[in-house]
This record gives C-alpha cells, structure tokens and sequence, in this order.
C-alpha cells in the first residue's frame, strides 16, 4: 500500500494502433481511478517481443503510447506511467517466479494456444512464459487490484497461484491480487463484423476506429459500418451492427443505452451513423491536438518518463530484494 491507497495495476502493449475499443473499454475508465488509488500504468514493450517487431518502429510506437496516455487525459504526476523494459526487475522476477511455475499451468493457458496458432512460425518461449512475466508485472508492485477482461480472467489466476505458492514457501512477500470490478468498460466491437471485437490487429481497416483516424475517416467508416434490414434503432441480441453503434454512441456521449435508444427514436440509420461518427470525433479531435501538441514537447516527455521509470524502480526493486533475501541469493556488496 502506497501512502495509504491500494495499488492498481495495468499497461497496453507496445503494438499495433490503439482502438476506440482500447479508449472505451479501458482507457477511458482508468481516468476515474487515480483519486481512489495509486495507479501504475506500463507501456509493455517486454511482452511486445514475442512477435517480431522493426526495431526503428517499435521505439517509435512504444513512445507514442505513452504520449497517448497522457493525451487521453492520464496525469504523469498522479499516476505512475512507465516503460516495462525501463525497470529490470521485471525481467529479473520473471526469471524467479518461473521456478515456481509449473509446465502444466502454462500449457492450460488458452491464450498461449490462441496465439501459437497465428503465429505458427513464431512459437517462441516468450509466448509460452508470457504470464510468468505478467504475474511479475503485478507482483512487483504489490497490486491489490488489477482491472480485467474475459480473456485475461486466466492470467490473474495464475498470477495469484504463483504469489500464493511462494508465500507459502517463504512467508508473506507478495500481496493477492484481485480483479478490479468497476464501471464496466464498453465492449466495442469490429464495425465490419459484430460478432468479434475491434482490434488493433484487424485486416479490415474498416472494422477499426484508431485513436489517430481523422475526422473524414471516422465519418466514412461509420458509413460503411454493418447493420441490418431493419430500421429501427434498438439495443437487441438480433441486431448486433446497431447494437455496437448504440454502445459507441453513448459511451462517448456520456449517456446511457435507453437514453440513446429515445434520442434515436424514428429516425433513420444514415441519421444515426452520422451521429456516431460526429460522437467519436468530438471524443478523438481534442485528445489527437493534446497529442499532437506532446509531441513536439520532447523535454517534458523525456523528463516525465525519466522521473516516472525512477519511481517504478523504486518500488519494483524493494520487493525485488525481500524475494531476492527469501530465496537466499547472495547481497550485493554496499
């Protein structure tokens, strides 16, 4: 516990473009969270490295996340907004906690399989490890609590077997993690298919909004979003296309679904898609100049990433040295 508030943890990998799904399901609700606890958010650029990155672009990206952090509103000076490969106490306990993992774990792990089968020519120990280094990630900083999806339900598990195992062995090192249940994020889903979820990774560009799609582009693809031959504007199982509309629309405007469902009542879909996409940009457009003004302030940048890596090490190193001290490693000499 940090000056007397519980820990939270969480981070976004250093790949791809972020999504308005990325902004609406997560980054939009960590916002809300730093005046109730002390936030650590990670730019994940170690786990990041099991796919194959330009080295050139990578760097590039993993800077511009940051910055983005910041854009979207995050406050560098409330929370802690760091560079995984920044503090080697990541690396270093990811190492430790792997002997006290165990292989059938990792293998029950759906996302290591999920994964090896798109990447079929890449099936590195880095995707096999990848929730050792996570449960690191989480351990180091003593989270309380750790805001989660579905599909990282399996993660934090494993993470709390881990920490649980080594307590049990060497005493009270680690604190259990929880899951972060709060305001639902928004689950938004892919504009050309509603039936999965928008992603960075998606071929169809038109499925995705990206945090950085100008406003034109926002229109057009809002245009071409899928619906149905219906007409009426709902929130229903059956109407996936303007159901995943409804979301958008009011999570960015701050409203419920019944709320839009009324200021929608008897109008067309062409009306409504305009509506969204006008939504989407008045939430993009300030957030893209702030970035854009960030970018060109590269002291303040590097000063923020400077003072906040420093503060990130501070904390991941002392409990590195209690799980260095339990397992009997040799002290370096002051």
């Amino acid at each position: 516990m940090l000056d007397d508030k519980k820990v939270l943890y969480s981070g976004m990998q250093a790949t791809g473009n972020l999504t308005l799904g990325n902004y609406l399901g997560a980054l939009k609700n960590w916002l809300t969270l730093k005046d109730e606890y002390e936030c650590f958010w990670g730019v994940m650029d170690l786990h990041s490295l099991t796919v194959r990155q330009v080295p050139a672009e990578f760097r590039k990206r993993a800077r511009n996340l940051l910055i983005l952090y910041i854009a979207a509103g995050l406050d560098p000076k409330a929370n802690c907004i760091y560079f995984q490969s920044h503090v080697s106490a990541h690396a270093e306990l990811s190492w430790l906690l792997n002997c006290f993992t165990y292989m059938g774990e990792l293998n029950r792990m759906t996302q290591f399989k999920d994964k090896a089968a798109k990447h079929a020519d890449n099936i590195n120990a880095g995707l096999f490890t990848y929730p050792v280094l996570m449960a690191a990630d989480i351990l180091l900083y003593q989270a309380d609590y750790v805001p989660i999806g579905k599909d990282q339900k399996q993660h934090l598990e494993i993470t709390r077997d881990i920490a649980e195992r080594f307590n049990g062995l060497y005493g009270d090192v680690f604190t259990i993690p929880e899951p972060y249940i709060g305001k639902a994020g928004a689950k938004i889903m892919s504009l050309q298919d509603p039936s999965k979820k928008m992603s960075k990774s998606d071929e169809n560009v038109n499925g995705s909004i990206y945090l950085m799609d100008d406003a034109d582009t926002v229109v057009r693809k809002c245009k071409r979003a899928v619906t149905d031959s219906d007409s009426e504007i709902r929130y229903a199982e059956e109407k996936p296309g303007i159901s995943n509309l409804l979301e958008i629309y009011s999570s960015c405007m701050n409203k419920t679904i019944e709320e839009a469902e009324k200021e929608f009542d008897g109008k067309g879909y062409g009306d409504f898609k305009l509506a969204v996409a006008e939504a989407v940009n008045s939430v993009l457009g300030p957030m893209q100049t702030e970035y854009e003004r960030l970018q060109k302030e590269k002291d303040f940048i590097d000063g923020i990433i400077k003072e906040n890596d420093e503060k990130a090490a501070y904390y991941a190193n002392k409990t590195l040295r209690k799980v260095r001290k339990k397992l009997g490693l040799t002290e370096k000499p002051r």
